[in-house]
């Protein structure tokens, strides 16, 4: 009898225990689940994100590279909308208007509409400082050719860590003050290009430096 009553007491105290805790114990389980689940589900969400925006992308190349259709610039111009639309926090989506902008100031002559392109991709590209820099010059160039002079000069320096893109930002700092009739200046960044420059000597930012009598020596 003496067994059987601490059993008895054994159990009693094992459903006393669970009157008290058992609801928070449910709890806490069922928030782990959710935690877990959540998750999983949100990590799929993701994968399916990217994928449809992966595709979309292709689309967009596709329709870019497709020379001959006439509504070409029709087709890249509502893909990258969509992209920008439904997956604005995506890579493919900044890929995408680059595409874009490319297409609005080399094909279509249209400045400004290639520079709201360019702005709306630096605006999200903060996260991704190489993918930053490289839409930063390309900014920096459409502000340039829209005659933005102060715009353009204030995108290239205000680059906090121009890393490999040091030489391209500086020549491109040159081609601005050279636009703003600041040719010392503008010799000056030519210079610091050269100096930055880890392919070697540059043709083209020599012809600059000719032009403003700044020989091989300097």
């Amino acid at each position: 009898m003496a067994e059987l009553r601490t059993e008895e007491e054994q159990i009693q105290a094992i459903k006393n225990w669970w009157k008290k805790n058992g609801s928070s114990l449910l709890i806490g389980i069922g928030a782990a689940l959710a935690i877990v689940f959540g998750w999983q589900a949100w990590q799929k969400q993701q994968d399916q994100q990217r994928s449809a925006a992966a595709a979309e992308f292709a689309n967009l190349l596709i329709a870019y590279s497709d020379q001959a259709d006439e509504s070409r610039a029709e087709t890249v111009s509502y893909v990258a909308s969509q992209l920008q639309e439904e997956f604005e926090d995506s890579a493919y989506a900044i890929y995408g208007t680059l595409i874009l902008a490319q297409l609005q100031l080399v094909e279509l002559n249209d400045d400004s509409a290639a520079l709201a392109s360019l702005q709306w991709a630096h605006e999200r590209a903060a996260g991704n400082p190489a993918l930053e820099l490289v839409v930063r010059s390309r900014l920096a160039r459409a502000q340039l050719a829209n005659g933005q002079l102060d715009e353009a000069l204030a995108t290239v320096r205000d680059a906090s860590n121009p890393s490999s893109f040091k030489a391209l930002l500086a020549e491109l700092e040159g081609d601005i003050l050279m636009a703003q009739g600041d040719q010392e200046a503008a010799g000056e960044a030519y210079l610091q290009a050269r100096q930055a420059s880890r392919t070697g000597r540059n043709g083209v930012l020599e012809l600059k430096l000719a032009d403003l009598g700044i020989g091989e020596g300097s």
